[in-house]
């Protein structure tokens, strides 16, 4: 479950790709379709792109075919759009809806937050605006059609507080609760299990170290001009992302096996992914490759994805998924 287009590749491509790869059933749903996200504007791009940025129903048509051409890469076949998932029990629902990206700003280095808008209104079609139970159910619509062993999404922060991220989670959870409590209240089927992202901070400095020594100088220009995250940061971003506990406590996912199908992914999001490398295979490796955003800053591909089980405070009736590793 995604809020935008990339963010299923970024976030959790060597789940997607393991699973696929397996033959077992895999579907994304995405929210939205990245209308207010920016643009790189690299080589790789038809001339022109970069003037979609701002222009949000191209961009989102643009968007729609890198989400497309990735979901090939891992090798994903099942997708849906949330909007479009249709509430036959709902008499009010018979118009086509549109959920649209929230734009977000940065308000700390990392951490990310509400745009302000004219008037502080947020646009009506804004996917923070669209009502909890509203987007809840269509995702319950699909649960039950589905009847999926485990959701993944982002943790409570949204990974790194873009507020679709955490509108994401929110409609996650509470599409679980419908499913426990049934179509009419009085019970329903299983609870599928619900995984949230996260990335263990002795992995994460681990992999900055490794990554602040590969040159971006002139001479490499797949990173030139590129920046290098801090290895010794002190103080990562306050959000749940950062997993401090024990990492055994974690599902890991090996990113490794399948990079021949999550790094062409993520190369399929151009205008929101550049620089996409990957490393030799090494013993004992702090990471397997890199890429960039938007804000030209390298970022470390792990070695695995981690998964933390939610709790389920809200009284969610699914168990949780034994921690370990996840292979196909």
């Amino acid at each position: 479950m995604h809020a935008h287009p990339d963010d299923e590749t970024l976030a959790t491509g060597a789940l997607l790709a393991t699973w696929a790869a397996a033959g077992k059933a895999v579907t994304v749903v995405t929210c939205t379709r990245g209308e207010r996200g920016e643009v790189i504007d690299t080589g790789l791009h038809p001339t022109g792109v970069g003037a979609l940025e701002g222009d949000g129903p191209r961009l989102a048509s643009y968007r729609e075919g890198e989400l497309a051409a990735a979901l090939r890469a891992l090798g994903v076949d099942d997708h849906v759009f949330l909007d479009a998932v249709f509430l036959p029990s709902d008499p009010d629902d018979v118009a086509p809806v549109r959920y649209e990206d929230s734009g977000m700003a940065w308000v700390a280095p990392g951490i990310a937050g509400a745009v302000s808008h004219a008037g502080d209104d947020v646009p009506e079609r804004a996917f923070v605006s669209v009502p909890l139970d509203e987007a809840a159910r269509r995702l319950a619509a699909v649960l039950r059609e589905r009847r999926p062993a485990v959701v993944a999404t982002y943790d409570p922060d949204g990974g790194y507080g873009h507020p679709d991220h955490v509108r994401t989670h929110q409609v996650t959870v509470r599409a679980l609760e419908l499913i426990a409590a049934g179509p009419d209240g009085g019970g329903g089927a299983d609870v599928p299990t619900l995984w949230c992202v996260v990335q263990p901070v002795a992995e994460v400095r681990a992999a900055r170290r490794a990554l602040a020594t590969v040159p971006t100088s002139p001479d490499r220009p797949d990173v030139a001009g590129l920046a290098l995250p801090d290895p010794d940061e002190r103080v990562l971003p306050p959000v749940a992302t950062w997993w401090s506990g024990d990492a055994a406590a974690l599902v890991a996912v090996p990113l490794r096996p399948v990079l021949d199908r999550v790094a062409p992914a993520l190369r399929a999001h151009a205008t929101q992914v550049q620089a996409v490398a990957v490393t030799p295979p090494a013993d004992g490796e702090a990471l397997v490759g890199w890429y960039a955003l938007s804000n030209d800053v390298l970022a470390p591909l792990l070695p695995a994805e981690h998964y933390a089980p939610f709790p389920g405070g809200a009284g969610l009736a699914g168990g949780t998924a034994a921690p370990g590793t996840v292979a196909p």
